[in-house]
């Protein structure tokens, strides 16, 4: 499976941006996929899970904030990202999970000004 992520930018603090991760080879293994992202100077933290069944999980910085989808049909994932903060900076990952292991793409820097 490869991941290929984009949409991020420079946006003000209170703005919003939408990424997109798109999926190919073994697609039909995936049984989940997510949202990862790096601030500056940190570890990798999770943003956001979606599984096959719908459910979703949110890190609590993000919830009523952040919103995941995934279009099967195109092999796409979104993360809309609203009200922006300054500590939203990082660069996004998206990634995918499969029996066969977990898959990276290759992330996308947002960064937001206050």
């Amino acid at each position: 499976v490869q991941l290929q992520a984009s949409g991020g930018g420079l946006v003000q603090a209170g703005g919003s941006l939408r990424l997109s991760c798109a999926f190919s080879g073994n697609t039909n293994s995936i049984y989940a996929v997510g949202w990862y992202r790096r601030p500056p100077g940190k570890q990798r933290e999770m943003v956001v899970t979606l599984n096959r069944e719908g459910a979703t999980n949110y890190a609590n910085s993000v919830k009523g904030r952040f919103t995941i989808s995934r279009d099967s049909a195109k092999n796409v994932a979104y993360l809309q990202m609203n009200t922006l903060k300054p500590e939203d900076t990082a660069v996004y990952l998206c990634s995918a999970f499969s029996a066969a292991g977990t898959y990276w793409g290759q992330g996308t820097l947002v960064t937001v000004s206050s």
